[in-house]
């Protein structure tokens, strides 16, 4: 027979939440980006009472920088804000529980979860993967071993059998609108305490782990034909670009030489982040949530996936690759796929830049044609709203 924790007083909060949103923050930003958007988008897209747990307010504040570090709760672009703290204070589950990345939820929270009538909807939001047997996996149950709960796993993906991609419904909508404005694009460097590069610069940004491969590139663009401007917003210091320029940098910091302009960007929010990525001519992005949007922004990309042992995340790398490359004429996929390759294996050669350089007019066009399809597919959050009232 369970015993029942106790419940918390019915004054601490004015009613029971649609959606809570688990996310621990372990590195990169990856897991608080996705589930930060995730939560903003249930609130402004669908207008549903979310509350997102986060156990990181320091990190989390470089995506979200109205974020106040020393309130535990804070009511934030609509989302009810809690700091997960060791000390779980019981509270009464949403309807709809998401755990992102097998985050492992409170116990007395899940207890909470188990005397409820209805029972929470509980899921496991998992990561991001082009893989067969994701579809396989996807929505599938795991019954808890001690208490009537129920987890489903739904599995981010291409296919239409899968969970799908983070999309907000004014997306393409809003990057249109900023592509086709002079004035909006002005208004983007003037925020950031800059000017426009030379229309005559390839404009390439990049975000990505520290890799040998970006002293390479730096290399290589600096005696490039083309004057090259490499925009990159900073996380944390990069040793391979400390080296290049022989000093520490930080953001408003600027290289010149030869051909190449490199400007350190502060961190930026994920709105801005969306305008870099739509800017540029190039993004080299990493992990998920930049992967995702660098997809989104119709423009060419090279990613730098999250390394896994005994190089597990290869076989995750080259399945995307499979899907996205499927359409691609013949020489300019195996431009992509080499020159990714040889990024996630930290060596680039001039060679394979110059190969990657004169591929970009085709790597544009697909790249806009990759995103119009996948934007006929149903949105992530649209199939995970409708899963979870399937089954409430």
């Amino acid at each position: 027979m369970l015993s029942r924790p106790p419940v918390p007083s019915v004054s601490t909060f004015a009613a029971r939440p649609d959606w809570d949103v688990f996310c621990r923050v372990i590195d990169n930003f990856g897991d608080i980006g996705v589930c930060w958007r995730l939560a903003r988008q249930l609130a402004g897209d669908f207008a549903l009472h979310v509350r997102l747990w986060v156990d990181d307010f320091d990190s989390f504040r470089l995506l979200c920088p109205e974020l106040d570090p020393g309130l535990s709760i804070q009511v934030l672009q609509g989302v009810e804000i809690h700091c997960w703290e060791t000390c779980f204070t019981p509270v009464v589950p949403a309807r709809v529980v998401v755990e992102g990345f097998a985050c492992h939820l409170p116990e007395t929270f899940v207890e909470h979860m188990a005397h409820l009538s209805p029972r929470p909807v509980w899921i496991n939001l998992d990561y991001l993967s082009a893989e067969e047997w994701v579809s396989g996996c996807h929505l599938l149950p795991s019954p808890h071993p001690r208490l009537p709960l129920i987890k489903y796993f739904f599995f981010p993906g291409f296919a239409v059998d899968t969970g799908g991609l983070l999309r907000e419904s004014t997306l393409r909508a809003r990057r249109l609108q900023f592509t086709g404005s002079a004035e909006l694009r002005s208004a983007w460097w003037r925020e950031l305490g800059s000017t426009a590069p030379p229309a005559s610069a390839l404009l390439v940004s990049v975000f990505g782990y520290d890799n040998p491969a970006l002293g390479d590139l730096l290399r290589a663009w600096e005696i490039s034909e083309r004057p090259i401007c490499c925009l990159m917003p900073l996380s944390r210091p990069l040793p391979v670009l400390d080296a290049f320029a022989g000093s520490s940098l930080g953001s408003g910091d600027i290289i010149r030489r030869g051909s190449l302009e490199v400007r350190v960007l502060p961190f930026v929010e994920q709105d801005r982040y969306d305008c870099l990525l739509w800017l540029c001519d190039l993004n080299f992005v990493r992990g998920e949530d930049s992967f995702v949007r660098a997809q989104w922004a119709a423009r060419p990309l090279v990613w730098h996936i999250y390394p896994q042992q005994a190089a597990a995340h290869l076989t995750k790398l080259d399945a995307f690759l499979a899907i996205y490359c499927a359409q691609l004429p013949q020489a300019s996929s195996v431009v992509l796929r080499d020159f990714w390759h040889a990024w996630n294996a930290g060596r680039i050669e001039a060679m394979a830049w110059g190969k990657l350089v004169a591929a970009l007019p085709q790597l544009r066009e697909h790249a806009l044609r990759w995103d119009a399809e996948l934007s006929l597919q149903e949105d992530l959050l649209g199939r995970l709203v409708r899963f979870s009232c399937s089954r409430l």
